[in-house]
C-alpha cells in the first residue's frame, strides 16, 4: 500500500538549481505546500536570492525561513567537537559533518512550528549527508516522513534535470549547462570541495578549487604570533579581546587564510563503503586543535589524555557517519566535556606559510613542574633512586617470559 501524499514539506533550501528544482518536483509530484529552510552557517553566500527565488518559485512568505545559526554552529556543535581533538581517519577535521545535526535539528523545529508533516533534503543517494539528515531527523522526530527526492525521482540524466528546471522557468546559471568544475559545500568551519577536476585521487588539485586559503607558498615569509586563551577546553579570546564562538572562530580563519594554513588533500572511506576524494580547507580550525592540544599538555593528566586521544577515533566515526544524536556520542560527550574542566590558560601559536606550531602555554591550572624536569640543582622531588624499582617492575613479565623462551637477545 502506498504512502499517502504529504501535505507540507519543509525544505533544506540553497537557492541553487538543485534545490529549487526539488522544491518545484515537491510541489508537482506531491502537490505539496513547501516550506523552505536556509541556514546561514557562515558558507559566506549571499542568502537573499534564496529567499528571491523561493518566491518567485510561488512560495509564501510566512513559508520561507532564513535563519543565521553561526553562533549555535560553533558554540553548540564545532566547539564541543574541538574539545576532542576530533579528527577522522587522521585527517579530517568534519567541517561538513559537524552541520548536518544541526540543520536537521532546525528543521524539524521549523516542521513542529508550521505543523509540516514531512521533511526533505537534497543529498544524493551515494553520499554521507543523506545518512547524517535522516539520522537527525528520525533522533528528533520518530515518525517523520522523510522525502529523498534522489531516491525517488525518474530524472536519469543531469540534461533531464535541466530540462525541468527550463521548464519550469527556474534561473540556470550559465555553466550549469556546461560541466561544473567541482562541486563545494562550505560553513564557518571549511569548506570541501569534490568530484569532476578533483575525481582523479592521482592529479593535483588545481589552485582555482582553493577557497578559504592562499597557498603556503604564496604566504608571508614573516611569522603571525598570537595568543588564544582558553576557558574549560573552550577559545574565548585572540591576543586578549574577548569574542563569541562565531567571531572567533571567523578571526582564525582569516588568520589562518593569510598563513595558508588549513588546506587538506584527502580520500576517505565514507560510511555507505565507497572511497572518495575531497579538498577540504579549515584555516581556524587547525589553528584550534593545535592550540586545544597545546593547552591540554600542560592541563590534562597523562591517563585522562590518552585515554581521550583512545576514544577519539570512536567519537570522529560517530559524527562523521551522523550520530550526533545517538546515547554513545552523548556519553562520550560528557567524559569529555568532564575532562575539560581544568583546560584554561593561554596559548601562543606562531602562524608561517601553512605550519601551526605552539611556542608557549601557561595556564593557573598548569601540571608541569619545572621543579620535577629540571637538570639542575634546585627543589629536589623527585628520587632517582626509586626508578630503580620502577623499571624492574615493569621488567618483570619480559624477564619471566624471556626466561622461558630461552631469549638470548
Amino acid at each position: 500500500m502506498s504512502k499517502p501524499a504529504p501535505k507540507k514539506v519543509v525544505l533544506a533550501y540553497s537557492g541553487g538549481l538543485d534545490t529549487s528544482i526539488i522544491l518545484k518536483w515537491l510541489q508537482e509530484e506531491y502537490g505539496a505546500e513547501v516550506v523552505t529552510f536556509t541556514a546561514d552557517l557562515g558558507q559566506g553566500e549571499e542568502l537573499a536570492p534564496a529567499k528571491e527565488k523561493a518566491l518567485k518559485l510561488g512560495i509564501k512568505p510566512e513559508n520561507i525561513f532564513i535563519d543565521d545559526l553561526r553562533e549555535e554552529f560553533v558554540r553548540d556543535f564545532v566547539f564541543p567537537m574541538f574539545r576532542a581533538n576530533t579528527v577522522y581517519e587522521g585527517q579530517y577535521l568534519l567541517g561538513t559533518s559537524i552541520a548536518r545535526p544541526l540543520i536537521s535539528k532546525r528543521q524539524i523545529e521549523i516542521a513542529r512550528m508550521v505543523g509540516a508533516d514531512a521533511v526533505c533534503h537534497g543529498a544524493t543517494g551515494k553520499g554521507n549527508d543523506q545518512v547524517r539528515f535522516e539520522l537527525g531527523y528520525y533522533a528528533l522526530e520518530p515518525d517523520i516522513r522523510v522525502i529523498a527526492p534522489w531516491r525517488e525521482w525518474d530524472f536519469k540524466s543531469r540534461e533531464a534535470l535541466l530540462d525541468f528546471a527550463e521548464k519550469h522557468q527556474i534561473p540556470i546559471s550559465k555553466d550549469k549547462r556546461g560541466e561544473a568544475p567541482f562541486s563545494v559545500d562550505a560553513n564557518l568551519l571549511h569548506s570541501s570541495s569534490e568530484g569532476k577536476v578533483l575525481e582523479d585521487p592521482a592529479v593535483e588539485a588545481p589552485e582555482f578549487v582553493h577557497q578559504r586559503t592562499i597557498s603556503p607558498e604564496a604566504a608571508p615569509d614573516t611569522p603571525t604570533v598570537i595568543t588564544i586563551a582558553y576557558e574549560k577546553g573552550d577559545p574565548v579570546a585572540i591576543d586578549g579581546e574577548a569574542l563569541s564562538p562565531a567571531a572567533l572562530l571567523t578571526k582564525l580563519n582569516q588568520l589562518g587564510h593569510d598563513n595558508g594554513i588549513g588546506r587538506l588533500d584527502m580520500v576517505e572511506n565514507r560510511f555507505i563503503g565507497m572511497k572518495s576524494r575531497g579538498v577540504y580547507e579549515t584555516p581556524g580550525g587547525t589553528i584550534l586543535l593545535a592550540a586545544h592540544r597545546g593547552m591540554e599538555s600542560i592541563t590534562l593528566d597523562r591517563g585522562a589524555m590518552h585515554l581521550k586521544d583512545e576514544l577519539m577515533p570512536k567519537y570522529a566515526s560517530l559524527i562523521y557517519n551522523g550520530f550526533w544524536f545517538s546515547p554513545e556520542r552523548e556519553m562520550l560527550q560528557a567524559a569529555i566535556d568532564h575532562s575539560q574542566q581544568k583546560v584554561s590558560g593561554v596559548v601562543r601559536v606562531k602562524l608561517y606559510k601553512g605550519n601551526v606550531t605552539i611556542i608557549g602555554r601557561e595556564s593557573p591550572n598548569s601540571l608541569y613542574d619545572q621543579d620535577l624536569v629540571t637538570f639542575e640543582e634546585g627543589v629536589q622531588a623527585y628520587d632517582h633512586k626509586d626508578a630503580e624499582g620502577f623499571i624492574k617492575l615493569n621488567a618483570l613479565r619480559l624477564r619471566v617470559l624471556a626466561k622461558r623462551d630461552g631469549r638470548k637477545g
